[in-house]
């Protein structure tokens, strides 16, 4: 953040236009991972994990969404060095798993190849079952490198599949693994075009109709990542509108549990260039906090971690401490 932002003065606006380009690569633009085109579609695994054409990053795949058994898991390890593999296991007389399993496939395939949907009945491959500890489905797994990631049990609503899959997909960037899968050899679609508009509202401090916007594109593309950062900027924004940033502080200081008045801190350190100060607040209060309020704290955290960005160190450092805090 611009460390001249500290001394902002309420009704003078904030210059958000900036923050976390230093961590947007060059070759994507923020765009989400060149994203591949192709629709998931249940399919043997085998053959899984070459290069698609001449692309480094493009790892083959026969769907975006596939089958595995026993005889071909291995070949989701090789997917999982590349892109992250996200595995589904389930069994016919599940009803929990026919209500999650469209959800899965639905919010994976909208990822345009950042993720790889592998699904594993159970009860056909019972050492599948055995090997990931499994004592009750559906059970959702992620491989990143081969190693196992546990992400949740039982049917959860779509955007909370989606929150956790835009988690993994950061843990994954931190790890190197940033392929994408490509589905018959196809190439990666350019990068979708930016969004002037919201951008132009944002930087004029009309927060408002940035969020509008930037709302907008993420209902026809839930995977576009330059969306999502602008949508945390214009929240960051439109929360701190003639607002003085050592008066939120201040408040939050004198009475610590107050998790409304921590979170309108959090923001403001965000703008003062004190980004660990904010999240030390906000996993502080995660810890002592229950049922809502220990939501909407984790919720404030994903949000400033959108606004800073995956590279950020103070990021890095926070996402460890979040976990340790909630598990």
């Amino acid at each position: 953040m611009d460390p001249s932002q500290e001394n902002a003065q309420p009704n003078q606006g904030l210059d958000l236009s900036a923050v976390r380009s230093k961590n947007m690569p060059a070759d994507q633009g923020g765009q989400p991972g060149g994203a591949a085109p192709g629709a998931g579609g249940a399919g043997g695994a085998g053959g899984a994990g070459g290069q698609a054409g001449q692309d480094p990053n493009a790892v083959a795949v026969p769907g975006l969404v596939f089958d595995v058994d026993e005889s071909t898991f291995t070949s989701l390890v090789a997917i999982s060095d590349r892109v992250p593999v996200v595995i589904d296991l389930w069994a016919e007389w599940c009803e929990p798993c026919k209500q999650l399993s469209p959800v899965l496939e639905r919010v994976v395939t909208s990822y345009g190849g950042r993720l790889v949907l592998a699904k594993v009945d159970v009860d056909a491959n019972p050492r599948l079952q055995q090997a990931f500890g499994v004592q009750s489905i559906p059970t959702v797994v992620a491989l990143i490198k081969g190693q196992p990631v546990p992400l949740f049990q039982s049917a959860l609503p779509e955007p909370q599949v989606q929150a956790y899959f835009d988690e993994l997909l950061k843990l994954a960037g931190e790890n190197g693994v940033t392929g994408y899968a490509a589905v018959g050899g196809a190439e990666p679609e350019p990068a979708g075009p930016a969004h002037p508009e919201a951008e132009e509202a944002l930087s004029k401090g009309d927060f408002d109709t940035a969020e509008s916007l930037f709302k907008a594109a993420l209902a026809n593309s839930p995977a576009d990542e330059e969306a999502k950062f602008g949508l945390a900027r214009a929240g960051l924004g439109r929360r701190l509108i003639d607002k003085v940033p050592a008066d939120l502080i201040a408040a939050a200081d004198a009475d610590p549990k107050d998790v409304e008045a921590a979170k309108a801190a959090a923001d403001a350190e965000i703008v003062s260039g004190n980004a660990g100060s904010a999240f030390n607040r906000l996993i502080s209060l995660i810890r002592t906090t229950a049922g809502d309020e220990k939501e909407s704290l984790r919720l404030r955290v994903l949000d400033l971690f959108e606004v800073l960005g995956a590279d950020d160190p103070a990021v890095t450092k926070a996402r460890t401490a979040l976990m340790r805090a909630l598990f």
